[in-house]
């Protein structure tokens, strides 16, 4: 994945990483040192995004807010959204909203580790991912980020 959101780049001038709090952040952090080996003499801007109170169902559930940790601009960049697990597309939606508070990018690419296809309410999609899998509404899929094994339950 992290060879795909680069190959056609030469340099990383324009180009922004940004994990999703709080999962997204483990599969960010894999993909911002794989980056870093492959331009070594250039620094990779690599934050983290919390969608906490951008959700659709804030009101719904009790959340906990996480940190935002944005040290550049994302105004007219290329920004690549990196998260775990893509369902219904509305994390993503938030995510979304969220960026607008910090700019305007030129362009926002999904990275994502798990793709669950065919479940989207909204018309989202994946730029670049690890796996994709058909699952039932009643699964889960939970990433462990410390081995990275994938549990559908």
């Amino acid at each position: 994945m992290a060879h795909q959101a680069v190959e056609q780049y030469d340099h990383l001038h324009d180009l922004v990483f940004i994990a999703i709090q709080p999962r997204g952040v483990f599969v960010g952090q894999k993909i911002a040192g794989i980056i870093q080996g492959l331009f070594p003499n250039e620094k990779i801007q690599y934050g983290v995004l919390d969608i906490t109170f951008y959700r659709d169902d804030i009101r719904k559930e009790l959340h906990t807010a996480n940190e935002t940790h944005i040290p550049f601009s994302i105004e007219n960049k290329r920004v690549v959204l990196i998260d775990d697990v893509l369902y219904t597309g509305r994390t993503i939606r938030a995510a979304l909203d969220a960026l607008q508070d910090f700019g305007r990018p030129r362009k926002v690419e999904l990275c994502v580790l798990i793709d669950r296809r065919f479940k989207r309410e909204l018309p989202i999609q994946a730029d670049y991912f690890g796996r994709a899998i058909d699952t039932h509404d009643s699964q889960k899929v939970k990433v462990n980020p410390e081995t990275e094994e994938v549990l559908l339950y």
